[in-house]
């Protein structure tokens, strides 16, 4: 007990890299959400005024879905390092 590090077992190896692993994918999530919610929001007022646009919506909508993809990516890595 005298001699263990600040933090318990937390703070060693494998808990730093479940952190990074938990940190990619928490903030790649965040910034997906929050693109979407901006890139969604214009495409229903863009709709409002042309429905023609709703493909061109759908897909904006959908791409920032692909970097939850790469922050799962980097998990994995960290995971298996």
């Amino acid at each position: 007990m005298v001699g263990e590090a600040i933090g318990g077992p937390f703070l060693d190896a494998d808990g730093m890299k479940a952190l990074g692993a938990a940190l990619a994918i928490t903030v790649t999530g965040l910034a997906s959400a929050w693109a979407e919610k901006e890139i969604g929001t214009a495409a229903i007022g863009a709709m409002a005024e042309n429905e023609g646009l709703f493909g061109k919506g759908l897909i904006l909508t959908v791409i920032p879905e692909t970097i939850v993809i790469f922050g799962l990516v980097v998990a994995l890595l960290i995971n298996s390092a």
